[in-house]
């Protein structure tokens, strides 16, 4: 099975210990993306400003909005969608597909939602913060722990 097959969509799976109530809340608040995904993540009228440490920001507009099952944005104008199952033990299985990115930034794309993933992962399941925060050391400088 080749990775990544479908060339309409980048999909990866990640199972959480936290449940599907935790993960959507963390999904869909401020304080809750800033906690793993952005320095800033300020959402007014429907749209969330991302702040990241290497000065660069995003409008992302919520799409949609379904407690506790899914949670989607138009993210550089490509639709991310986070879908919350539960695992039946009290935890999660998330499915992320990020569909409609540019075929240019498709690998960058691919490899950079397991920078947004594995921090939340290490966030809700462990109130651990992954990120270095420092400015030296982003994406752009080949670091992947921003």
């Amino acid at each position: 099975m080749p990775f990544q097959p479908d060339p309409t969509a980048i999909v990866w799976r990640l199972h959480l210990r936290s449940s599907p109530q935790r993960v959507y809340d963390v999904l869909d608040s401020d304080a809750g993306r800033a906690s793993f995904w952005a320095e800033s993540a300020v959402e007014v009228n429907g749209v969330i400003d991302f702040e990241f440490i290497n000065g660069f920001s995003c409008e992302a507009r919520v799409l949609t909005r379904r407690p506790p099952q899914e949670w989607s944005i138009d993210y550089f104008n490509s639709v991310a969608s986070f879908r919350l199952e539960s695992d039946g033990a009290g935890g999660t299985d998330l499915t992320l597909v990020n569909e409609n990115v540019a075929t240019e930034d498709r690998n960058e794309v691919t490899a950079g939602w397991l920078n947004v993933l594995f921090p939340l992962k290490a966030w809700v399941d462990h109130a651990v913060d992954l990120r270095s925060h420092d400015p030296a050391r982003i994406w752009d400088a080949g670091y992947v722990d921003q």
